[in-house]
Order: structure tokens, then sequence, then C-alpha cells
């Protein structure tokens, strides 16, 4: 990702208005079980994110710093050409609290805080298979796993766990693994006698 995305990236989330009800991240979190390499399942697209068209991924790695987190994002993009952005996270509060502030901008080499953005985990598979993150503003939300893939129970499961955190599950749309997959609101896939197409001009 060239720097103006990614500081367009940290300047929309930084900048999203917060909302009265608070999105309350996982607690009992542990660092090192979440490093790694996660797959985009779901998320609510973004202009930041317009690029991607299919296999989204994440990487979580120690920094050199102790308590940050490198961030590396990459995805295809229509072209087949790798998309990739790199950026540092940090706790906000205890280390075993499912709240990081994530900045994809640097000024002399050092992270710009004041750019970053809010990455909660509202919840958190035991096993550490999925991963469900938002925003206080609940205009951003990912869901992450392991693998490519998660059955429909596990997706019925999340779709309930956003509608409980306040977010609109049908803006919520299933990700790309591979260029031919087709996007759907989450709020439909659990029904799959509902299932609804999104046109990416839509989005």
């Amino acid at each position: 990702m060239n720097t103006r995305l990614a500081l367009t990236l940290a300047l929309v989330v930084a900048a999203a208005p917060a909302i009265a009800q608070e999105v309350r991240p996982v607690t009992g979190f542990e660092l090192e079980r979440y490093l790694g390499t996660w797959h985009e399942i779901a998320s609510i697209p973004t202009t930041f994110q317009r690029q991607c068209v299919f296999d989204t991924r994440a990487v979580y790695a120690p920094a050199e710093e102790p308590g940050r987190i490198t961030v590396d994002n990459s995805c295809h993009t229509a072209e087949g050409t790798v998309d990739r952005s790199t950026g540092l996270a940090r706790f906000v509060g205890a280390s075993d609290v499912g709240h990081l502030e994530v900045t994809f901008v640097t000024i002399l080499g050092r992270p710009l805080w004041l750019a970053s953005g809010d990455y909660v985990i509202i919840a958190l598979d035991p096993d550490y298979r999925w991963s469900a993150v938002g925003h206080p503003s609940r205009d951003f939300a990912w869901i992450l796993a392991r693998d490519t893939e998660l059955d429909l129970e596990t997706l019925r499961t999340l779709e309930a766990i956003y509608d409980a955190a306040g977010y609109d599950t049908c803006r919520i749309l299933t990700s790309r693994q591979v260029r031919n997959d087709v996007r759907q609101p989450l709020c439909t896939v659990a029904d799959t006698s509902q299932g609804e197409v999104v046109d990416d001009d839509e989005e």
C-alpha cells in the first residue's frame, strides 16, 4: 500500500466518531497466541481497502521495541499484484485486554500514534481460531481466522456477536479468498436461501 493510502487509512480510522455504547474488548488476552497469520473472512468495506480484491491477510509479529507488534497487511489486487502495508500496534491499556491501536504512518522513522486507529477484539475463539475485531464507531469490522474459511455455525455465532455489539451485520461482507468468490452480507450468510451477491460498484 502506498503512503497516501496508508495515511488515509490512519486518518479515517482515527477521526471516526465514538458513540455512547462502548465496544468492549475481550479480557484474558494472550498476545503470544495471537501472533502469526490471519485471513480476512469478512469485513465492512472501506475506501482504504478498495484495491484489495482477494486473499486479504494480516501477519502479526513481535517488534524490536518491547510491547510493540508489527502489522503486515497484504492482499491481491485486480491486476493480480500483491498490495502490502506495514504498520505498528501497541496496547491501549493492559496487555491482557484485547484493545490495541494501530498506525501505518511514520515520521522520520518513528510511528505517529496520533494517526492511529483503534483495534478492538470484541470476541475471540478459545483456541484462537478466529477473531472478531471492531471499532468504537462501528464503521469498521474484520472477522479474521487462521484458515481461509469458517463453518456456517461459526459464522452464525459471529453474526450474533456483532449484532449484540450494536453492529449492522448487513454491512459486514464476506471476503474473497480467490478472485471468483462472491461477497455476501453476514446477515444473510446464515440463511443460505437469502444469499445476496454484492456488486463491487455498490461497495
